[in-house]
């Protein structure tokens, strides 16, 4: 895995060289990514798992509310993902321009999982919610633990940002 990690930062190093050259306050390269992606995951984040579950609980009270929550929840979820995707490469990319190593903290790989649970909870809704309500179950379960392993994630980052 060492050698795939200094290969893809050489890979990489062209990219974070431009975005060097823009003369970027260290702090912006240090934090940003910890900033914008607490933003993505304690507001989206959060709104969308409130969303699905009011979806999901309200269909026995109010159907049309039930129907607007799940509305909602589809599409703050889908924005969620793609901005948790962007900010996993920029988060790459921030290691690569600070020079330190990537694919080795807790940090990575937790987002790595995050990422790969949050991918699988939107094949489900896109292709498995017509196939039962059992997939609906599994979706939901899914999607509350990507969202706790996201806030672990975040504490891996914390401590990762404190000791760089």
């Amino acid at each position: 895995m060492s050698e795939f990690a200094t290969r893809l930062s050489e890979w990489l190093d062209p990219i974070a060289d431009v975005f060097r050259n823009l003369n970027v306050p260290e702090p912006i390269v240090h934090w940003g990514h910890p900033a914008m992606m607490g933003i993505v995951v304690l507001v989206m984040g959060s709104f969308a798992a409130v969303t699905g579950w009011q979806g999901r609980l309200l269909t026995a009270t109010d159907d049309a509310l039930a129907a607007k929550k799940r509305t909602d929840h589809k599409k703050i979820a889908g924005l969620m993902f793609l901005f948790i995707a962007m900010g996993y490469t920029g988060g790459i990319l921030s290691l690569v321009m600070q020079n330190q190593p990537i694919l080795q903290s807790p940090h990575f790989w937790t987002g790595s999982v995050a990422l790969g649970m949050l991918a699988v909870n939107g094949l489900i809704a896109a292709f498995g919610f017509s196939q039962g309500k059992g997939f609906r179950t599994v979706h939901a379960y899914l999607g509350s633990v990507a969202l706790a392993l996201l806030l672990i994630h975040g504490i891996f980052g914390l401590k990762l940002g404190l000791s760089i």
